[in-house]
């Protein structure tokens, strides 16, 4: 019968000298690191900081994406450069203004493709936007905003435009209210005292109770509106989206002038955008509120 094979200690000891440590780092293994979060990498955050720059604009001179970002502008330029090398931000040769590029779109694309309501919400995007002939938007919460991921422009030469990566703030959107509405009021104050409720309009809600009575008569209805506490001149309607347990994840609506959107013509357009939203509730497999208890917003 064979021996099992034996290493000697000097043997074993330069054998484990020359592998190489798996896992994590072995500082964050050291010093009571446990619990603490590795240190961020400077230069990819600064990366980071300027691609979130670009994002919210259609074009930025270097002094101007420096100045957004907290950043000096020759550092910011070297940073820049080597983005564009990689095609996540591109450099207009007349402008000379910078944008984001081809490779920062395509990655973005990559995170809606895992998010099916999307697509299936485009049927309904289409049907609202035919009926009401104002301009239709999907959007989620990221955090303690809203980000529109999904629109379909009105027609009319006035109209309201959310471009998708642009952001907004919970307390002052419909979308931001329809989500809100799925949770208990207690949980809505704490979300409240913790974002803050800034003005921006004359109407814009910055109190809690007055923000909870409007998120009681949505949950009724089925439906949320903005009423021009945003941006002045513009009102919105929109309805939650649901998954299967109930959770709103997703919001359906549209935004467009007060003129059009008056009082009469909410009130005949919230019923159309509350079934928009259940229709895309159904096509995801999600459960309306009414056969599931209050969800969580995620």
């Amino acid at each position: 019968m064979a021996s099992s094979p034996t290493i000697s200690p000097s043997a074993s000891a330069s054998t484990k000298a020359s592998k190489k440590p798996r896992g994590r780092p072995p500082s964050a293994k050291t010093a009571g690191a446990a619990n603490s979060r590795p240190a961020p990498v400077k230069g990819l955050d600064r990366s980071l900081a300027l691609l979130d720059v670009l994002s919210q604009e259609n074009g930025l001179s270097l002094s101007e994406v420096a100045a957004r970002a907290d950043i000096a502008a020759s550092t910011a330029h070297r940073i820049l450069t080597t983005l564009e090398a990689h095609k996540f931000v591109r450099q207009d040769e007349d402008s000379e203004l910078w944008s984001i590029g081809l490779k920062a779109f395509q990655i973005g694309s990559a995170f809606l493709r895992g998010r099916k309501v999307v697509d299936a919400g485009r049927p309904a995007m289409r049907d609202l936007l035919r009926r009401s002939g104002e301009t239709v938007n999907l959007a989620i919460k990221d955090d303690t905003a809203i980000v529109y991921i999904s629109q379909m422009e009105s027609p009319s030469s006035i109209r309201a435009v959310h471009r998708p990566g642009s952001r907004s703030p919970v307390h002052s959107s419909a979308v931001g209210k329809m989500l809100l509405a799925g949770l208990p009021d207690e949980e809505v104050r704490a979300f409240l005292a913790q974002t803050g409720m800034e003005r921006f309009t004359a109407t814009t809600i910055t109190g809690a109770d007055n923000f909870l009575t409007e998120l009681a008569q949505a949950r009724k209805r089925g439906w949320s509106l903005d009423n021009e506490e945003r941006i002045d001149g513009m009102r919105c309607i929109a309805s939650a989206i649901y998954n299967e347990h109930g959770e709103a994840i997703a919001g359906l609506s549209i935004s467009g002038p007060v003129n059009r959107l008056t009082a009469a013509r909410i009130e005949e357009l919230g019923p159309l955008v509350a079934d928009a939203g259940h229709d895309v509730t159904l096509a995801i497999g999600g459960t309306s509120p009414a056969k599931a208890p209050l969800g969580k917003v995620i």
